[in-house]
């Protein structure tokens, strides 16, 4: 049996009297694509903050690599985000006076995690795989929203995090720009890249091979679907009888 690679035990998140997350147990598998559904306030992108130490959890525990990190430092949370964590958000946060190329390689300077000549060979490794070698010049005002993200993806791995957090990623894409970033999600789980992904969309979620619902800050229903080979009617079938039973 797999270990947890991140594991949250009784997540509790409150602002005020507002209870966001109410007692929420989850764990992480290493390779797994791991989706989190749940409807506009359901609590799942606060489930998301918390997890990757964004944001401090109210009560309850979380552990990395079996390491209780509830508690830890800004500091120790900084490095571990720098060093094993990826980020991608539905905003691309790129740096608007640097070119795409500029942004990504920058990204494997900060780490220290590879050398200078290693983030340069990573970066055009990606910048070719990610489709972006003719905007990989421009800056971020001057190309496509998914060009944005795409490259957006390749800053956050390029250091080859552990575990990839992303956050509503097509949320403001259109239906291609949406299929060319979730074809990069697949690809890069298909060789080994463990994801965490918030989205209410049940095409991003199609990608998955677990899949979490949260309703009112609690996990509400679990499915497990096989690594994503392509669409198929009765994977999206599955998906969708499994949202009906939940009410989505």
């Amino acid at each position: 049996m797999k270990k947890a690679l991140l594991s949250g035990q009784k997540i509790e998140k409150s602002f005020g009297e507002n209870k966001v997350l109410n007692g929420i147990d989850i764990d992480i598998y290493p390779e797994d694509f791991t989706v989190i559904m749940g409807a506009s306030g359901s609590g799942k992108s606060t489930l998301l903050y918390m997890l990757s130490g964004m944001d401090k959890v109210s009560s309850g525990k979380i552990s990395y690599k079996e390491n209780d990190i509830t508690s830890a430092s800004e500091k120790e949370m900084t490095r571990l985000r720098a060093d094993d964590f990826g980020f991608v958000f539905q905003r691309t946060h790129l740096v608007s006076n640097l070119t795409l190329y500029e942004n990504i390689v920058l990204a494997g300077y900060i780490s220290g995690k590879i050398t200078e000549e290693e983030s340069v060979s990573r970066a055009n490794e990606l910048i070719e795989k990610m489709n972006l070698k003719d905007s990989s010049t421009r800056l971020p005002s001057a190309v496509s929203g998914g060009e944005a993200q795409r490259a957006a993806v390749a800053r956050a791995v390029i250091s080859k995090p552990e575990l990839l957090f992303a956050d509503e990623p097509t949320g403001a894409l259109n239906k291609s720009n949406t299929d060319e970033v979730l074809n990069l999600f697949t690809d890069l789980n298909s060789h080994g890249q463990t994801i965490l992904l918030v989205t209410h969309d049940k095409e991003a979620a199609l990608r998955g091979n677990r899949i979490l619902y949260i309703e009112d800050g609690a996990v509400i229903g679990e499915l497990s679907l096989e690594p994503y080979q392509g669409r198929n009617k009765q994977r999206e079938d599955k998906l969708s009888e499994w949202l009906e039973s939940l009410r989505w």
